[in-house]
């Protein structure tokens, strides 16, 4: 994985973790739109992941 993908992909993971973590500090049910973050952050990772996935193999077939 090329180290930009991998920083983005740390950053991703990093703001989604500390948005549950302030989620979980709050008794209740958290907001819509803070639940829409971390699910619209899901799919941005999903799709780093598969990216950076394509390059290695894209990678490996080059050799």
């Amino acid at each position: 994985m090329s180290a930009n993908l991998n920083a983005l992909l740390e950053r991703l993971k990093a703001h989604q973790r500390d948005l549950i973590l302030a989620m979980a500090e709050h008794d209740g049910m958290p907001a819509s739109s803070a639940l829409r973050q971390v699910a619209e952050l899901e799919n941005v990772i999903a799709a780093v992941e598969a990216v950076a996935g394509e390059e290695v193999n894209r990678a490996r077939k080059a050799r």
